[in-house]
């Protein structure tokens, strides 16, 4: 019976020492790749080697939990020898991590509860949370799980329903200001936000600034200025026809007491 035991105790190490080497090249390889091929790789390739790894962790998970397999936190690991001198196959067995299995060595590798400063923060982690209320707690619990829902429901959104809508805000985003629109339609039909000043230069002759003033309201004249050379009928004067398939511009001119107004009709 006893033999048994141990045979079995023998088969379920070596497997997990298989498995656990599993683990570790599969870190070496993934930590290879991020050190050396971080310009190539991709974030596929970097859900990948988790996925690898979460994997094997989860397989080593049901192998401890595995009814045939024997319990190791019953088996007691006693050293017999500890020396000074370097160990050729201690070292070819940890991979010349551990090349002496001396009095400074032991205490580390065969320990069986955290560091004395790991135990003292998890005192004080405990500590704290016995000093947070219930109500406190709670209020804390729910705006992590609003947070972790929120995440998770930007997660599972396809990807082509965020490109859709990154798509439609940025069509319907406007490109231009209303208010400056107004005001730039205003200053040109209306007059709006002109300075009152006359514009500098000679005066054309029958200006109805230079003219006697009509009490009651601004004098108004009509030019037409045609498209090409020598068809600029003179302000005042009479208004030379227009010919058909030349460009023109017609403005009403207003003046009344050194305020002038254009009007672009």
């Amino acid at each position: 019976m006893q033999q048994r035991e141990e045979k079995q105790l023998e088969a379920s190490v070596d497997s997990l020492i298989s498995l656990v080497a599993h683990v570790k090249n599969a870190l070496q390889n993934f930590i290879y790749k991020l050190e050396n091929e971080y310009e190539r790789l991709t974030w596929p390739s970097v859900l990948d080697n988790f996925g690898l790894l979460s994997g094997q962790l989860n397989t080593i998970n049901k192998m401890l939990k595995n009814e045939k397999t024997p319990s190791f936190r019953s088996q007691v690991i006693i050293p017999l020898l500890l020396s000074q001198k370097p160990d050729d196959d201690l070292t070819v067995l940890t991979e010349q991590r551990v090349p002496v299995f001396s009095h400074e060595i032991v205490p580390d590798y065969l320990r069986t509860k955290p560091d004395p400063e790991v135990e003292e923060q998890e005192k004080q982690l405990s500590t704290e949370a016995t000093r947070i209320g219930p109500d406190v707690a709670q209020k804390q619990i729910q705006a992590l799980n609003k947070m972790c829902s929120n995440l998770l429901e930007k997660l599972n959104n396809p990807r082509e329903d965020r490109d859709a809508e990154s798509a439609a805000s940025r069509l319907n985003k406007p490109f231009f200001n209303p208010g400056d629109t107004n005001a730039l339609v205003a200053a040109v039909a209306f007059g709006k936000g002109l300075s009152k000043c006359r514009p500098p230069g000679p005066m054309a002759p029958g200006h109805p600034g230079q003219g006697p003033m009509m009490s009651g309201g601004p004098t108004l004249q009509q030019v037409t200025i045609g498209g090409g050379p020598g068809q600029q009928g003179g302000m005042g004067g009479p208004v030379a026809p227009q010919q058909q398939g030349q460009p023109g511009y017609n403005f009403t001119y207003a003046h009344h007491h050194h305020l002038s107004l254009f009007h672009w009709l």
